[in-house]
This record gives C-alpha cells, structure tokens and sequence, in this order.
C-alpha cells in the first residue's frame, strides 16, 4: 500500500465523518458511498488446474457476468477495487445475492475482523490490511471477502493492497493453489493479510530500535518523547486489529465441516498460529515502547539533575565569594570628620597589600571547595 501523505489522510477522515452523519437515522441496510471514494475497478481471475486467464472488466460489468455464466466449471477470484459507484454495487449485491447489511459492513469500510455464515454456507468475512507508513501510524484498509459455491468477491476501498504476491501464485504454470477448492482462496487471502503483519511489526520494531538509540545518542532532540508516545499509538493500534483477527480465525475453526471443511481448517488452523504470534510482537513492543518512554523520562530527570548539580556547585562555590566581597563592598569613613583616624572601620583596606591579598584569599576559598567537592565525588560524571 502507498504512503498516504497527512492532508490526505484528513480529508479521508473528513469524509467518513460526513459518511457517518449521513448515517444517523437511515434503516438498517441503507448504502451510502463516502465523498470522493474512487471509481470502482473490476478485475477477474478464472483458473483451474491448467491455466489462469486474468483481465479487467471496468466498465465492463456485463461481460464480467457472461464470462461467469459460460464458465461455471472454472474457479472466480472477482475483485472490486473502489466505492464510487452505488449502482454498480447494488447490482453486484443483487447479482451475488448478498444481504444489504452485509453490503453496509463492506461500505463503511471501518469493520473489525470478523466472520458470518449467510445462504448456503457461504462466508463472509473481514479482515483488515495494514501498514506501517512513513507518518510513524498504522494505515489500514479494509478487505471484504465473500465464498461463493465457485468463486470468491472481495471489496476493497483503495487500489493498492498486500495481495499481490497472492496473484503471482495464481498466475505461476505449477500452481498449488490452483489445484485446490475455492474455500482454499479465501484461507488463502486472509493468510496473506496476516502474513503482510510481520513486515508491518518488523517496521515498528526497527523504530523502536531507532528511538531507543536516540535516547542516548541524539540527547538534544526535544521532540523525541512525542515520537515514543506516536508509534506507542500505532503499537496500541495494531495490537486492537489483530484480536479481532485471532477471534475471527478461532470462529472460523469452530464451524461444522459442512461450511468449512476440515482440510481446509488446517490450513486456518496455520493462520491462527501467525495470529497469535502477531499479537505476541504487539504485546512485546507496546512494553517495549513503555519501557521506553519511561527510560527517557528517567534519562531526562537524570540530566536535569547533572544540571542542577552543576549549578548547585557553582552557586556553592560564589556564595562564600560574595560574601567577602559584598563584605569588603560596604562604605565606611576612614576618620570621624575631624581628622581622627578610626582603626576599626576595616583598616585592611588602607593596607598596600590589600587588594592582592584578598584576590589570593579568594582563590584558596574556590580552591579548598574544589578540593572538598572532589574528595566527595560531587565532581564525578558518573553520580
């Protein structure tokens, strides 16, 4: 999946705000399309054992369909890609027979994972695809799939996906995802949904690493704490989209083998392993990422108080300073006015040596604190 850059991330959220308020009040069922979503594409993988003939059908619905109908002996992988069409969506709901509430989890584009058996023991099922973007937050786009007796329809909102590496499986000549039943597709596109988030938490994981250097290495960067408190977010993010993920799969291995059969349960039984291990990472990088905040935190008190010790000695060490020479600073007269000295109003200050020998008396004040400080290790860089 792309980058997506901060504006237009706004402008998406902008959007499902104003989604959500059209909401308020319909029935149940009722489809909405968010402003600015993009034109449908249709794209249709047939394949059996032998082959696997690929094309796009965009503005082509009908013969999309034909190609269905003269071909009921092949295998179907029909993806949408795009909202922005309703008539189009609503015939696809009536072509393929799905529910208008099932249609209106598809649209909102914001479902947890999840997993329901409609008609004939098909599927439908939710999963979320994600990413790790340059904007330090997890971008994740929703992917809809629904089972059919010879085919399988997902629906998804942007153009871009981790699917791909799917579709080189289809199209290689020795195939094994080819040779097996369509139930097989759909084990196979949440599996790579899952698989696609490991980079995601690698991502996060190399960050951490990143943020956990800094930390001693870039100790000027002020902006370092909202850093870890950012990808802390995200960790908790993802952490949030993985449960349902893991719940999903552990419904799906409870069904009878009439829905799901039991070969292909093993299979998802392999998924709920890589779902556990994700939510394992999760959990290891969010008190990684605690940790984390919490050694900064305690790094930055441990330098402020490098300072203030710092200070501390240097206010120590002109205190006594100040004093003799705030002493010495007073006004005195030297006689009453008469003519008649007056001996005790510091007489040192008429001395010919004074002024040297206060400023050598000065200097073995700072010199003996010097020497006091150090004899107590208050000097030492490693307190």
């Amino acid at each position: 999946m792309a980058f997506p850059d901060v504006s237009a991330t706004d402008a998406d959220r902008a959007a499902l705000r104003e989604t959500r308020a059209q909401h308020v009040g319909q029935r149940p069922g009722t489809l909405t399309v968010r402003p600015g979503a993009p034109k449908p594409r249709l794209f249709l993988m047939a394949y059996d054992e032998a082959s696997c003939d690929e094309a796009e059908y965009t503005d082509r619905y009908d013969e999309l369909l034909e190609t269905l109908r003269t071909g009921p002996e092949r295998k179907y992988w029909i993806d949408v890609r795009g909202y922005g069409d309703l008539p189009l969506l609503e015939r696809l709901m009536e072509n393929f027979n799905l529910h208008p509430l099932q249609m209106e989890d598809v649209l909102n584009d914001y479902q947890r994972a999840k997993v329901e058996v409609f008609d004939d023991n098909r599927l439908f099922l939710v999963s979320r695809m994600t990413e790790f973007t340059t904007d330090l937050e997890i971008d994740d786009d929703q992917l809809s799939i629904f089972t059919g007796p010879n085919y399988v329809l997902t629906f998804q909102d942007d153009y871009e996906d981790c699917l791909e590496v799917l579709r080189n499986r289809l199209r290689g000549p020795s195939s094994q995802l080819r040779r097996h039943p369509i139930a097989y597709l759909a084990y196979a596109l949440t599996d790579v949904v899952l698989d696609h988030y490991y980079p995601t938490m690698a991502a996060i994981g190399d960050y951490i690493e990143e943020l956990e250097d800094s930390i001693f290495v870039a100790r000027r960067e002020r902006r370092l704490l909202n850093r870890i408190l950012q990808v802390k977010k995200s960790v908790v993010r993802f952490r949030r989209l993985v449960y349902p993920e893991r719940d999903k799969i552990a419904e799906i291995l409870r069904m009878p083998d009439e829905v799901v059969p039991e070969d292909i349960k093993t299979y998802y039984r392999d998924c709920y392993d890589h779902a556990i291990q994700a939510l394992d990472l999760a959990e290891s990088y969010r008190d990684n990422i605690s940790s984390l905040a919490d050694l900064y935190l305690s790094d930055q008190s441990n330098r402020m108080n490098e300072v203030m010790k710092v200070l501390t000695i240097i206010s120590s060490i002109f205190i006594p300073l100040s004093f003799v020479v705030g002493l010495y600073g007073m006004n005195f007269q030297r006689d009453d006015g008469h003519g008649h000295l007056l001996p005790l109003n510091m007489p040192e200050l008429y001395q010919p040596w004074g002024y040297p020998v206060l400023l050598a008396i000065l200097a073995g004040i700072v010199a003996g604190q010097l020497y006091y400080f150090w004899r107590k290790g208050w000097l030492s860089s490693n307190d």
